[in-house]
């Protein structure tokens, strides 16, 4: 399921600089990050778990790993990083399910 929102903002200028990037909307985060992932699964899984550990859940504490943090929510420091190579993440092969065969039944 798609949603999309057309909105006018001709007399809004909506421009955040954040480590010499210029975005015009906080969503060409998500289209530069989903360039490196590509599946959108994998990159909402990346960028949750990361803001749980920017967050302090689980007891463990993290700082982010950009500098200028200034205006953003987690999940957009999250989406930087991913963006500047500075958070990393492995996806494992796909691996076939094993179906156990059925028993057979005595006839009586």
């Amino acid at each position: 399921m798609v949603f999309s929102i057309a909105i006018r903002l001709d007399f809004i200028n909506m421009t955040c600089s954040v480590n010499n990037y210029h975005f015009a909307l906080k969503s060409e985060l998500v289209k530069k990050a989903m360039e490196k992932v590509g599946n959108p699964n994998i990159l909402i899984n990346i960028i949750s778990r990361r803001v749980r550990q920017l967050n302090g859940a689980g007891g463990g504490s993290s700082r982010p790993l950009i500098s200028d943090t200034t205006g953003l929510g987690l999940g957009d420091v999250a989406l930087i990083e991913l963006i500047e190579d500075k958070l990393g993440y492995d996806v494992p092969e796909p691996v076939a399910a094993i179906r156990p065969s059925p028993k057979k039944r005595k006839k009586h």
